[in-house]
């Protein structure tokens, strides 16, 4: 068994019947490059099947400690059935870009069940009418808990059941035959739990050793920097209480284009013109409803904090900083460039405090508390008055940049989706894939009925930043 770190936890302490705390990428697929130009489900199943030792997050299912004396473990679960993971659904015609659009959004809408690994991956096909996808392609739509990944290791995971060319790789054979593991009894839980909880009040003294020369390291990088004159964040419409139900869309760029316009602006990074995108995006919709505030708005953005060592770990090690979106900017290229600044400010901070510094507090808060605390948040409705402390997330995962083929059928690209909380219901993952860019949002269909309106949004701002070059 292996026990969740406190932040892995903390995705499932938070998760509520209308907070879904998994996440997920629909990816396009194309399947004449298979042999006989034809992909079948069994397939497909076949492809996890033989590479299930490769990523452990797949036979792990859940251990709960009795009374959440400590965190859950992950347990090599013995009673594996790999059909109850994989699922096959068809769109009706047309089948096309909105429909698949819904269809994710449906699936995305429900939770994982606890009682098995926390994963579910479902094909869908039926699609026509796409662009970049010719008529035959089919979807494959992947959600896994949060508490099981991040963005990094997702990526990774989804590396594992992709091969290079359209012929199989020849795949590592497993370590020794798969068995499981036997499942422990309550009183060897709660023996874990009173070792562990023996031991914390040495751990936390280590952290807050480390501690006070990053906040003064803080304390210097924030003197005199705009960073730390932001006391507030404007409350949108994405930030109350979220219902279950999604939405999701998205769109695809041209990294070659992404490229030449940054370099319009010295200094600014890829992330920066995805931020300053989005940002236009959000300008364009909340202006049209009357509802652009006149503070900039802000966004948090995962950072990747796995060590060389940790490369291919599992689970969650991400830090996180605030950005501005520059949505009260009209001006494309000044917009960028107010970006640039405030990314480069935010670094500077999180640079100061360490990131990882940032992390190991969350292994020393309560199961109990943290599991209270998010239900007497939700029923309160506490998002209604509690000030926000940021307007959404975006996060940016890099992905590969040479073709990845299943079972033969070539990737053409991924859109992610992201889980919502209450007080933040719009998330926008970001993926980068053989020379394309794929900026994808999901938000609760209360706050967001129109979901189509803001991806449009997002190729005008784009476009407008292309012409502004």
């Amino acid at each position: 068994m292996q026990q969740l770190s406190g932040q892995d936890a903390s995705f499932l302490y938070f998760e509520t019947p209308s907070t879904h705390m998994h996440i997920a990428s629909v990816a396009l697929y194309d399947q004449s490059t298979a042999p006989n130009q034809r992909v079948r489900f069994r397939d497909l199943a076949d492809n996890v099947r033989k590479r299930l030792h490769l990523a452990k997050c797949l036979r792990r299912r859940l251990v709960e400690v009795p009374m959440q004396a400590d965190h859950p473990y992950w347990l090599e679960d013995r009673n594996f059935d790999l059909e109850y993971h994989i699922r096959h659904i068809a769109l009706p015609p047309p089948g096309d870009w909105a429909q698949l659009c819904k269809q994710t959004a449906r699936l995305h809408s429900f939770p994982l069940d606890r009682a098995h690994p926390l994963w579910e991956l479902t094909v869908i096909s039926g699609l026509k009418d796409i662009d970049e996808a010719p008529d035959g392609a089919f979807a494959v739509f992947l959600k896994v808990h949060h508490a099981a990944i991040d963005g990094a290791s997702g990526a990774a995971v989804t590396e594992v059941i992709h091969d290079e060319s359209p012929a199989p790789a020849r795949l590592p054979l497993p370590d020794e035959p798969w068995a499981g593991e036997p499942a422990p009894t309550a009183p060897e839980l709660m023996a874990r739990a009173f070792g562990n909880n023996l031991v914390q009040p040495f751990r936390f003294a280590e952290v807050l050793s480390r501690t006070a020369p990053a906040m003064r390291r803080a304390a210097a990088s924030l003197s005199g920097a705009s960073l730390g004159a932001r006391v507030s964040v404007p409350r949108t419409r994405f930030n109350g209480p979220v219902t279950a139900h999604r939405v999701f869309d998205g769109r695809s760029y041209p990294l070659a284009a992404m490229r030449t316009v940054k370099r319009s602006v010295p200094g600014a990074t890829i992330n920066d013109l995805v931020l300053a995108t989005i940002g236009g995006a959000l300008r364009k919709y909340l202006q049209a409803k009357n509802e652009l505030p006149d503070e900039p708005l802000l966004a948090m953005a995962p950072i990747n904090v796995r060590t060389a060592a940790e490369s291919g770990a599992e689970g969650n090690r991400v830090a996180a900083m605030i950005a501005m979106l520059g949505a009260h900017i009209a001006d494309p290229l000044e917009r960028l460039a107010a970006i640039r600044d405030s990314t480069a400010e935010s670094k500077a901070l999180t640079d100061a405090i360490g990131a990882r510094l940032m992390t190991d507090y969350s292994r020393f808060i309560p199961a109990q508390l943290a599991s209270l605390a998010a239900r007497l948040y939700t029923s309160y409705g506490m998002a209604d008055y509690a000030q926000p402390p940021f307007n959404c997330v975006v996060t940016n995962v890099p992905g590969p940049q040479q073709a990845l083929y299943m079972s033969g059928a070539r990737l053409l690209r991924t859109h992610g989706l992201g889980p919502l909380f209450d007080g933040m219901g719009l998330i926008f993952p970001v993926f980068s894939y053989d020379g394309d860019i794929t900026i994808s949002f999901t938000s609760c269909r209360s706050m967001l009925p129109d979901a189509e309106r803001l991806a449009d949004h997002l190729d005008e701002s784009f476009q407008e930043l292309e012409q502004a070059t």
